[in-house]
């Protein structure tokens, strides 16, 4: 039977009565925008970061929006972003007007290299860093805030793969200032179509994005700035409230067939797993591994029935949509060099055990012939 990289339905069809009901709830309410499903959704998913502010938005890229002009990100000003990551970390910095600042990245988790911020800081002024929770892992967060508060360099957490996710026993979301989540289908706690939220302890920041989610109102009709319209809707709210509560069960679910994967592929050395920081506790967006021939090994899983898919196939500074900011070919070389060899496995919390078994003996099967 083929092994997809994901299978929601398997999921939703666990769920589908209380999903149910949660739609005939806000059918019967008819409150689709905002209202009590929100709030309630936002105290629930705040409560679960251990912030004291969660504002709903309609995706993690209007959360990094937003959270980065609440930190006072405008025209002209310089952003640190990890070259390894979703388009979107820099695109939102692009959106007001500033500038992305490409950083490479540690070579054991790809997540931004704190030693590279800080070099980076001494040639630039920067205004904010966003740094990615990659495929789950915590980034560095102790050494990334050492960084930013010795040069004032206000911090972002870029946590859209990492729900649960905690570094020194904090969780991520609650390093920084602000942090930006997705909640995409495909996310650990995912919703049906696109959704996002801000988390914070800090009030003024949880009240602008509140303010400016809603075109800058402050009471209807009272437009105090210009805004977006970038509201969740109610139905979503009410169906990841329906997940929220069964995520820590489906993350330790990733951590125990990630587990399985290590115990599986420690034999050979065709594949190499990104590190785990004995510090945190990965969540395991995706299941990521190195390769230096990943095109063999993609087409021979292929064949297998075996889904893979590259996260990300070029580091940001090496896309046309950011060459203007880029600093050159060569210049990150560890993103690069990732870049070319990273390869994400099946992982959901669905999947059977036998089923990684059979997908590390078609990597090992690749590897003996390749030896």
């Amino acid at each position: 039977m083929p092994i997809p990289l994901a299978r929601l339905h398997v999921q939703h069809e666990r769920l589908q009565g209380e999903l149910e009901a949660a739609f005939r709830r806000v059918l019967a309410s008819s409150q689709f925008v905002l209202g009590p499903e929100v709030e309630a959704f936002e105290k629930e998913f705040a409560a679960w970061c251990g912030v004291r502010h969660a504002v709903a938005v309609n995706s993690g890229t209007d959360a990094l929006v937003l959270g980065l002009r609440a930190l006072g990100v405008g025209p002209g000003d310089a952003v640190a972003v990890p070259a390894v990551t979703f388009a979107a970390t820099a695109e939102a910095v692009c959106l007001l007007g500033a500038s992305p600042v490409f950083v490479d990245v540690e070579p054991h988790g790809l997540t931004l290299d704190a030693a590279a911020l800080h070099a980076c800081a001494q040639r630039r002024r920067l205004k904010a860093v966003v740094p990615v929770h990659l495929y789950g892992q915590p980034a560095r967060m102790t050494e990334i805030l050492a960084v930013a508060s010795e040069l004032g360099i206000a911090v972002l957490e870029d946590a859209a793969q990492a729900h649960g996710a905690s570094l020194q026993g904090k969780p991520v979301g609650s390093w920084g200032r602000a942090a930006a989540f997705s909640f995409y289908p495909t996310k650990n706690l995912g919703a049906f179509g696109d959704g996002g939220a801000l988390a914070t302890n800090d009030p003024q920041v949880a009240a602008c994005v509140r303010r400016w989610r809603d075109h800058g109102q402050v009471a209807k009709y009272e437009h105090a700035e210009v805004g977006y319209n970038s509201r969740l809707d109610a139905l979503q709210a009410a169906l990841l409230r329906v997940k929220l509560p069964h995520l820590t069960e489906w993350n330790q679910r990733r951590r125990d067939l990630a587990r399985r994967y290590r115990q599986r592929l420690s034999s050979q050395q065709f594949v190499e797993p990104l590190k785990e920081f004995p510090d945190a506790v990965h969540v395991y967006h995706q299941f990521v591994v190195r390769c230096r021939d990943r095109s063999k090994l993609v087409e021979h899983l292929r064949r297998a029935g075996i889904e893979t898919a590259v996260h990300y196939p070029k580091p940001l500074h090496m896309l046309p949509a950011f060459a203007a900011w880029s600093p050159g070919v060569g210049a990150l070389p560890v993103s690069e060099r990732a870049c070319a060899e990273i390869l994400a496995l099946p992982l959901y919390p669905e999947m059977q055990e036998e089923e990684v078994d059979e997908v590390c003996a078609a990597i090992a099967a690749l590897a003996g012939r390749t030896t």
